[in-house]
């Protein structure tokens, strides 16, 4: 998902709590793209900022932190207190990670409306592959009895 190549839907800081003791909002640079979710140290970006702001590199990618939507469960809007909405994701090995953006940024109902897309993505392939399946069975099952009965 690092590559270059990658469009980016949507670009801006939001803050995620940190896993440590004292659960500190850390500011991260966020780009959303069609695969997930990737959350830059914002120095980094600023290092970055004479590229192509739709371009995604990984200079160092132990700093990018990546949320696949096909490791994500569910986003869950938690609350809105004073100027900011505050939303968890749930990944699909149970760990929860939360962030905070100003309301009106939006980044929930984005990676919400992004993820469930994805997924839709991903059914629709599943199911064209299963009926490919299916047709190639038939077809073969079809030559073995024209094949059985010309015997």
């Amino acid at each position: 998902m690092l590559e270059s190549s990658v469009k980016v839907l949507k670009e801006g800081l939001m803050e995620k709590r940190s896993d440590g003791l004292l659960q500190l909002w850390k500011k991260k640079r966020c780009f959303l793209t069609e695969e997930g979710l990737l959350l830059h140290p914002p120095k980094q970006h600023d290092q970055q900022q004479h590229q192509n702001h739709h371009q995604i590199t990984a200079s160092e990618p132990g700093k990018i932190k990546e949320l696949l939507f096909s490791n994500m469960k569910t986003v869950d809007c938690v609350e809105r207190k004073g100027k900011y909405v505050y939303f968890t994701v749930v990944m699909a090995e149970g760990k929860e990670i939360d962030f905070r953006c100003p309301q009106e940024e939006g980044w929930n109902a984005e990676i919400t409306l992004q993820m469930v897309q994805y997924k839709n993505r991903q059914a629709i392939l599943a199911v064209k592959s299963t009926r490919q399946k299916q047709q190639h069975l038939i077809v073969a099952h079809g030559h073995n009895i024209i094949k059985n009965s010309l015997a």
